[in-house]
This record gives C-alpha cells, sequence and structure tokens, in this order.
C-alpha cells in the first residue's frame, strides 16, 4: 500500500511539473533555491517546489565495564526524503507552505488516532499577513518553541539535534497562531508569537481527547536582525560582522494532555479512557554569531498537574509524564574554506522518583564541511553518552545533506 501510495504522490508530482511547464512562467533557479519556482501568468500566485534528504550512517557501541566499549551495531538510513511547496496564493499577503515526508521515520508514528496512515504531511499552513505587522497562521506546523526544534533539520549545525530537544520538544500542532513584531528604537526588535492548537501532535484525524494547548513566545534581538535569518539557521555561515544575539522565552501549557510528553511521547492510558493532566514546559534560549562564530543555548523544564498516570482507582497505569530539566550548550567556528568545527554538551535531569529515568550527560564533536551552504553539505559527529547507574554508550555519525 505505501508503495503504490508514493507512485501515486510521484506520478501526480511529474504531471503538475509538466503542466505547469506549459501554461504560467517558469523561473530558473539556482542549485539549493528550489526545483521549480513558478509564476501564474496573472501573478495571482506563484510556486516554489523543493526536495531534500539525508543520508545517514551510524555506528555505536555499548560500555560493558572499564571503558570497554562492545557490542557494536550499525545501520545505515534514509534519515529523511522530503519535498516542499511554499508561495503565494491571489495575494503576496497570503501564504502557504505544504511539506510532506516520505522516508520511512518521516511517516512513522501511526496509530488509531491517525486512521492507521502513514504521516506523510508535516506542514499544511497558511499565513495571512492581515495587518502591518500581524500574521494569522493556520494549520499544522511547528509551534514556536525551543529554538533547536524551530530551526529545520536541513540547516543544523551537527548530524541531529540534541537530547534536549528529543525529550522536551513541543514540535507540531493543528491549530492557529498569531505572530507579530516591532522595533524598540532603531535596531531593537521584538518578536511576539501566540499559538492555539489541539495538543494531540500532528496528522491525527480522530478529535481531541484532551484539552487543548496554549503556546506563548517571545523573542528580543538587541542588535537587529540576522543576516539572511541566521537565528533560525545554526552555524554562523553569513559570518555576520556585528554582533548579532537574540533572546528568547516560550511557555506551554497543554491542558488536560494525555501524551507523556505534552503532545509528544506515549499516550496514557487507563481503565476509563486516558489519564488527563495540565503539562506545563518552559523553554528558555539564546543564539549568538560572530564571523564565523556560533553560541546557541537552551534551558527546558517540564512539569505537571498530576505527572503519575493513575486509574479511577488511583492505582499506577505504569505511565508517568516525562518532568524534569534539560540544558544544551552548543557552539562552532566556521573556518574561511567552509569547514566548521562544534561542540555540545546537554544534561538531562528527569525526576527519577516519578520516571525512573538517570540524569544523563552527552558530550558530542562534530565536523562539517559545508559545499554549498545548508543546501549541500557533508557532517560527522563523535558522541559520548554517560547515564548515572547505567551502560554508557559511544556513538559515531556521519551524514551527506542535498537540498534542492
Amino acid at each position: 500500500m505505501n508503495t503504490k501510495k508514493l507512485t501515486l504522490i510521484g506520478i501526480i508530482f511529474i504531471f503538475t511539473c509538466t503542466h505547469l511547464s506549459y501554461s504560467q512562467e517558469i523561473r530558473s533557479t539556482h542549485f539549493g533555491n528550489g526545483l521549480l519556482n513558478i509564476m501564474g501568468k496573472d501573478s495571482t500566485w506563484s510556486m516554489k517546489v523543493g526536495a531534500r534528504m539525508q543520508l545517514l550512517s551510524n555506528f555505536s557501541w555499548t560500555d560493558e565495564g572499564q571503558s570497554k566499549f562492545t557490542n557494536p551495531e550499525q545501520d545505515f538510513l534514509v534519515r529523511r526524503a522530503r519535498l516542499k511547496f511554499n508561495g503565494f496564493a491571489y495575494s503576496p499577503k497570503l501564504k502557504y507552505k505544504i511539506e510532506l515526508g516520505l522516508s520511512n521515520r518521516d511517516m512513522s508514528g501511526s496509530s488509531e488516532f491517525t486512521g492507521n496512515t502513514p504521516r506523510y504531511i508535516l506542514d499544511a499552513v497558511v499565513i495571512w499577513n492581515f495587518y502591518q505587522n500581524f500574521e494569522l497562521w493556520f494549520g499544522q506546523t511547528k509551534l514556536p518553541g525551543n529554538i533547536e526544534r524551530v530551526i529545520s533539520s536541513g540547516n543544523l549545525q551537527q548530524v541531529d539535534r540534541s537530547l534536549l530537544n528529543s525529550r522536551f520538544n513541543i514540535d507540531r500542532d493543528m491549530g492557529f497562531q498569531l505572530r507579530h513584531h516591532f522595533y524598540l528604537g532603531n535596531r531593537f526588535l521584538v518578536r511576539e508569537k501566540l499559538a492555539f492548537s489541539q495538543g494531540e501532535g500532528r496528522n491525527v484525524t480522530q478529535g481531541n481527547l484532551g484539552g487543548h494547548q496554549y503556546t506563548s513566545r517571545i523573542e528580543l534581538l538587541p542588535f537587529g536582525n540576522f543576516v539572511k535569518k541566521g537565528d533560525y539557521r545554526a552555524a554562523d555561515l553569513n559570518r555576520e560582522q556585528t554582533p548579532k544575539l537574540m533572546f528568547g522565552t516560550t511557555y506551554d501549557i497543554n491542558n488536560n494532555a494525555v501524551k507523556t510528553r505534552s503532545n509528544m511521547g506515549s499516550y496514557m492510558p487507563n481503565d476509563i479512557g486516558f489519564h488527563e493532566t495540565n503539562i506545563y514546559t518552559l523553554f528558555l534560549d539564546l543564539m549568538f554569531k560572530y564571523r564565523g562564530f556560533s553560541l546557541m543555548g537552551e534551558f527546558a523544564h517540564r512539569d505537571a498537574s498530576e505527572p503519575v498516570a493513575l486509574n479511577s482507582d488511583n492505582t499506577p497505569t505504569g505511565d508517568a509524564v516525562q518532568v524534569g530539566n534539560g540544558l544544551n550548550l552548543q557552539s562552532g567556528y566556521l573556518f574561511k574554506n567552509n569547514w566548521e568545527v562544534s561542540a555540545r554538551f546537554t544534561n538531562i535531569e528527569l525526576d527519577m522518583e516519578i520516571t525512573g529515568k538517570n540524569p544523563q550527560k552527552q558530550y558530542t564533536l562534530g565536523l562539517s564541511k559545508y559545499i554549498v551552504g545548508h543546501k549541500l553539505k557533508v557532517q560527522t559527529d563523535l558522541s559520548y553518552l554517560n547515564i548515572d547507574n547505567g551502560l554508557d554508550e559511544l556513538m559515531y555519525r556521519l551524514q551527506v545533506d542535498v537540498h534542492f
């Protein structure tokens, strides 16, 4: 069934592009700037078509004692494979974005709540600039969470995101967002982002099990905008000529949430349906860049009103909200030959009494070669994971990223 669906998507894509090439204006593009840039003859719509893939090799070893790393494991996979469409409809003030995930990991996570079908759709959102600096977003897209999550996976400094992100991020959801920005003086930029969403995560088709999710974020840029949106791209590829800094704070409330990580994680079923609890997530983060040097820092905290999942008779079900703290510090320096060295430290401390999980520390060294910026690059990193009272792990990764 999946093969048939992918074949159908390919046929539709080829037919659409062929048809458009005869009926609309096709603009030539440079590598990394889309496969096709299409403008309607009456200039009432546009579409940029892109594609990207990440090819990953992964090797890991487990410490069996006295720093003897054994039990080697390795795998090769298509980490991500995606099609992207964006542009405007009717007016440049009404934009849209569609992103489809085609790799196994992109589509995974199906359940009865997603119609037991692959989760192809990553983003499907319209953005209306309805008044001055105000934008109204509607659809499925990333919530305004921690900076590392909102940075595209194609614009990362290392092979993949940190443990903080995998444990605490609030990812994508379906709903509304209101965004606004203004300046204090000539340079000091303030951005405000509010979101009201379903609180169940992406591609849910079976309605809302619990309450709703409310997200607010504010970003302060005292030295003005980064070059080419560099605050949402890892590594200082633009080599900022003056120091640029962004401070961000996100506070998220998922009312009557039924998953272990807000709108992420596993469901918490009990004898009468699902355990429901209010989950609160706080992010503090920053991004700094100057002449090839970059620094990103993140702190995450999650709490819940009733973190231990209970049955109707107050007996534990065995599930629990993943409450606790996380810290991630990451830095890199880009040389003039577009080689970059980077380092990352991540500390995860979930509540041991509630989650049963020991503290973790991970140390990562990375090396990247940017051939055409983030659009064509080779990245490799080596990580050491230290688990209190557990088995330590060593991991090596190599990844090629191609983005048309």
